[in-house]
């Protein structure tokens, strides 16, 4: 993406979000917008105003970057070819991409469902659970996120807003390694869900590490394989934000040495372009021919199986799990460098390029809106990652000066926050 802008003036952004607003029902964190964006490219975003912003956020779906031109060429090559296939039948690129992802299985022989998005995978995965167990009850970490269906949502919260009326019965949620009490108190609720929850528990689902970016103790994952194994649970795996080598390997979970029977990826699947997830588990699951668990009319969409295979075949092609790991430890060490002249950074959370900049939010006098609000001038588009942290998820192409640029931004952002000026 040039530098050029378009010279439309300030109105051609705020009138496009000002329609957003009006056309679309309000939710929290999705409308109203804070900018209406013109192009992608890259590392980049840019808005009507010609403004552009380092995307370190990107709903964790650009791993190989926001227009990739490989994946480009490969759909307008698809929707040329075949741009649809119905229930029922095939196509080359869906079982491509079965093949080349249960190829990356480090367990046994392994089959795969795919979905139109992560709520919709989550569900084919308890589905499976239930079907192979015989039982209904689910383990999920209280203040995860595993979607929006009204599954998938009521295992993130123990108690959704009651206007939102009944979620998924069945729901057993557990205190969380990252809260009070740490791993102790997971395991011990684990344990207590495991022997006391009467017919018994399908399934215990979590995201391997948590998408703010907590990671868990050693040791925490081979015992709740262990505890499940003893109590003939099935040990889902949420990788929709964390897998396809965001945190420096394929699988997030080959970080903290303990293999699910099902795993779910999606976000960064379909290349940041098109919508996808998947659910990869142990062939063994594969007991029910009879039943509908994951029957969407998108299941083998040519067009979707196609940009994930592309996305798939680049990571795999270009190391990007590794450059991913290798870029951790240079963040790492430049925010150890910053930390010694910008007092208000401390240091980094998470595993390769899933990671948070932790700050001294006692240096500031505002609240999440108003730092958010300081990195979009200074160019950088991110979230926070609880109240401490910046969330630092960048694509797993980014170049090494685009990666300094960004932490230099961060910082004059910082310094011009604590210093109470822009």
């Amino acid at each position: 993406m040039d530098d050029q802008r378009d010279h439309n003036g300030p109105s051609a952004n705020a009138e496009l979000v000002a329609r957003d607003a009006d056309g679309f029902f309000h939710q929290e964190g999705s409308s109203p917008c804070l900018a209406a964006l013109k192009r992608v490219c890259g590392i980049w975003i840019e808005d009507f105003d010609g403004r552009r912003f380092i995307d370190l956020h990107g709903n964790t779906t650009h791993h190989i970057g926001h227009a990739n031109p490989e994946l480009v060429a490969a759909l307008k090559a698809q929707l040329d070819t075949l741009p649809f296939s119905p229930r029922r039948y095939t196509n080359e690129p869906a079982t491509l991409l079965a093949e080349r992802l249960v190829g990356q299985w480090p367990g046994g022989k392994a089959k795969v469902l795919f979905a139109t998005g992560g709520s919709d995978a989550i569900e084919i995965a308890v589905k499976l659970a239930r079907v192979a167990t015989g039982r209904s009850a689910t383990v999920s970490l209280e203040g995860c996120y595993h979607g929006h269906g009204f599954g998938s949502f009521g295992l993130s919260r123990a108690n959704p807003d009651p206007r939102l009326g009944s979620f998924l019965p069945d729901r057993v949620h557990i205190r969380p390694y990252w809260s009070k009490g740490g791993a102790d108190a997971m395991i011990s609720d684990l344990r207590a869900a495991l022997d006391e929850t009467d017919g018994g528990i399908a399934a215990v689902i979590a995201e391997p590490m948590r998408s703010n970016f907590q990671v868990p103790p050693d040791g925490l994952w081979p015992e709740v394989r262990r505890l499940c194994d003893a109590a003939g649970a099935r040990l889902i795996f949420d990788e929709i934000p964390s897998g396809l080598g965001k945190t420096g390997t394929f699988f997030a979970f080959e970080q903290f040495e303990a293999i699910p029977d099902i795993v779910v990826l999606g976000k960064a699947l379909g290349g940041g372009i098109l919508p996808i997830a998947a659910v990869i588990a142990d062939a063994s699951l594969d007991i029910a021919p009879e039943l509908s668990l994951g029957h969407y009319t998108h299941e083998k969409n040519p067009m979707t199986t196609r940009a994930a295979l592309t996305t798939v075949d680049i990571i795999l092609r270009d190391g990007l799990a590794d450059r991913a790991a290798h870029l951790e430890h240079v963040v790492r060490a430049r925010v150890a460098d910053l930390a010694l002249i910008e007092p208000s950074l401390l240091g980094v959370r998470g595993r390769g390029l899933l990671l948070a900049l932790e700050i001294d939010r006692s240096q500031f006098d505002t609240d999440d809106g108003g730092l958010v609000d300081m990195l979009l001038e200074h160019g950088v588009s991110t979230t926070m990652k609880g109240a401490n942290a910046i969330g630092f998820s960048p694509p797993l192409t980014i170049a090494d000066d685009e990666l300094e640029m960004a932490l230099q931004k961060i910082v004059s952002s910082l310094r011009g926050l604590r210093l109470g000026h822009l």
